[in-house]
């Protein structure tokens, strides 16, 4: 009987896998065709072949979704190569090029504020890619962690201000003043000696 039993279990933790593949495939592909707001759960539930409650008992909302769903790659550059007292620009422009235009990162910001499946997501996006890059630069690699937490600060800040919540004089600023203003902050951040 007990075979039996764990026969039933693995058989149904593998249809649940399969369930969850088939949920975020037809998850990643509808949110890169209609963008966050567009995509519905229902439809992705169709494109999955189930019910749409099937998508809510598994993500809970469209956020938790998104949240499970998008992969952000930041393809940061290797400080490494670059001029030591530029590392703040290069990282500000860097992160300017990757927000212009990028509605998926708008989402993922919005997701990652309001909802605890996209702040997890957003965590693994710190811990997994700007704090590798701290370290690469940081003075004091037991340091790394707070300097990278600053950075993500400053740059999120920005691109709550400019590309979300959308404010005039964010969005005014032209490029060269933002590299001008947050270049410096940011190299601080990361290679100033400890204040």
């Amino acid at each position: 009987m007990t075979g039996r039993a764990g026969s039933t279990k693995t058989s149904q933790a593998r249809r649940s896998d399969a369930t969850r593949t088939a949920i975020l495939d037809a998850a990643r592909e509808r949110f890169a065709a209609d963008g966050y707001e567009r995509a519905t759960i229902r439809a992705i539930a169709r494109d999955a072949r189930i019910d749409p409650s099937m998508v809510m008992r598994y993500y809970g909302s469209k956020e938790g979704l998104f949240a499970a769903a998008v992969a952000l790659d930041l393809r940061l550059p290797d400080l490494t190569q670059a001029p030591r007292e530029e590392v703040g620009r290069t990282l500000v422009a860097h992160f300017l090029d990757l927000w212009e235009g990028n509605e998926e990162l708008t989402a993922v910001l919005r997701v990652g504020a309001t909802n605890p499946a996209g702040a997890e997501r957003m965590q693994g996006i710190f811990r997994d890619q700007l704090l590798p890059l701290a370290e690469q630069v940081c003075p004091d690699p037991d340091q790394a962690p707070a300097r990278a937490a600053l950075c993500a600060a400053q740059l999120l800040g920005l691109a709550l201000t400019r590309y979300v919540l959308r404010l005039p004089a964010a969005r005014e600023l032209p490029r060269e003043e933002l590299l001008a203003w947050l270049g410096p902050t940011v190299q601080r951040y990361l290679t100033a000696p400890n204040p």
